[in-house]
């Protein structure tokens, strides 16, 4: 169960948002300021941060630029401040994402579950299934004897893939978990980074495919040899 660490120095904030979370199955742990979030740091088990804009003493900007310092770990700003230099700035000092109050229950969610869903990838160096061994760090794919890189969003595709192979991912998953939850492109841009790995795992001679599942998305398996 991952903990989520709320920091802000509304009492009725901390509650909306921990009610939020805890009804979704996550562990919540609550700070007032900057000083109390660092300490609940220390005990080092937080996966993620919300944290507010505008506390007192040390501000959320410089709160994210010290857990920066000490921890490798999903961001999501929180705030009523809304204003592009704002999430400029917050994203200056390592955030990761950016709501704005009021929210929508089921967007902090989705936001909260994307960032973690996209740590877990950045976080797990060497992934092994449907015939495949990838290599998060180097962007790499084992091919025969050869190591071949990949440009960075095919490789992430084919690495969400693989964590669920044998699984459908549905297209908002893969696009919110690869392009973010704000993106804008064609969504084109899915099915296109797909063929691209097609062409390539079929040039490539390996076992893997990736089958699409109409009108829900894709889903990466083994071809087996036939007797």
């Amino acid at each position: 169960m991952p903990t989520i660490l709320v920091v802000d120095d509304d009492s009725f904030i901390r509650e909306l948002v921990g009610v939020v979370l805890s009804r979704a199955g996550f562990a919540v742990r609550e700070a007032p300021d900057a000083d109390v979030a660092l300490k609940a740091m220390e005990r080092g088990d937080v996966d993620l941060a919300i944290l507010d804009i505008m506390l007192p003493g040390m501000d959320g900007w410089q709160l994210c630029a010290e857990i920066r310092q000490v921890r490798d770990m999903p961001v999501l700003m929180l705030t009523a401040k809304g204003e592009t230099a704002h999430k400029v700035k917050g994203f200056d000092a390592g955030a990761d994402d950016y709501l704005v109050k009021p929210f929508d229950p089921p967007e902090l969610l989705a936001r909260v579950r994307a960032l973690l869903k996209r740590y877990r990838l950045t976080s797990s160096p060497t992934l092994n299934a449907a015939g495949l061994t990838l290599h998060r760090h180097s962007l790499e794919i084992v091919v025969g004897d050869r190591a071949i890189s990949l440009p960075p969003k095919e490789f992430e595709l084919l690495f969400k893939l693989a964590e669920n192979a044998g699984r459908t991912v549905q297209r908002e998953q893969l696009i919110m978990g690869i392009w973010g939850y704000d993106f804008d492109g064609n969504e084109r841009t899915l099915d296109v980074h797909v063929n691209r790995l097609r062409d390539k795992l079929a040039e490539w001679k390996q076992p893997a495919r990736i089958a699409t599942v109409r009108g829900i998305g894709y889903r990466l398996e083994e071809e087996r040899a036939h007797e």
